[in-house]
């Protein structure tokens, strides 16, 4: 059927099956996305005033970058974990992390960092999210304040935690409830 551009505009039909490689290729663009907006401080829902004064020293700036693109790894993360388990192999689920996390790995190596440095990230990696898992299971701020804790590196105001922690959510839960709609199938 050939269409016009007086036909109805198609409806967005959400895939029903993924396979892992597809799965951790999507989330990898999704965290990307989530991260540039919130370093160029374009996500204006949840305002992180704290960190304008970041960005005045490389240094500075390059690990509050380095602990928010963890953070977003790690929302997207959780939101797959959510979505899937209990309803899909765990390997499965195991298999489009692995994707989302090389393809991330790969993107950083295409951009600049350095192979070598990949391993001792991973390892940050890995801490961060044992860590956040962790706070995000108890009441409260308690992930906003251990995300912002490491991007801010000190001290931090009770409403940064609080946005920091609205930013999980609003990343997650539509993420999640998308998932839940999808199986995760064998490549």
């Amino acid at each position: 059927m050939n269409t016009t551009l007086t036909d109805e505009p198609r409806q967005f039909r959400a895939p029903q099956t993924m396979t892992p490689y597809e799965l951790g290729d999507s989330l990898a663009r999704l965290v990307w996305e989530s991260f540039t907006d919130f370093i160029s401080q374009e996500d204006v829902e949840t305002p992180l005033a704290d960190l304008s004064t970041l960005y005045d020293d490389d240094r500075t700036n390059r690990r509050t970058a380095e602990e928010a693109l963890i953070f977003f790894m790690w929302a997207h993360t959780r939101a797959v974990q959510m979505a899937f388990l209990g309803r899909t192999p765990e390997a499965r689920i195991r298999e489009g992390l692995d994707a989302l996390h090389g393809a991330v790995f790969e993107d950083m190596v295409e951009n600049g960092t350095q192979k070598s440095q990949l391993p001792l990230f991973e390892q940050h990696v890995s801490a961060r999210y044992a860590e956040y898992h962790q706070a995000a299971d108890q009441p409260g701020n308690k992930l906003g304040q251990a995300v912002a804790r490491h991007i801010l590196d000190g001290v931090v105001r009770d409403t940064t935690a609080a946005a920091i922690q609205e930013r999980a959510v609003a990343v997650a839960k539509p993420l999640k409830d998308f998932l839940e709609e999808v199986e995760l199938i064998r490549a």
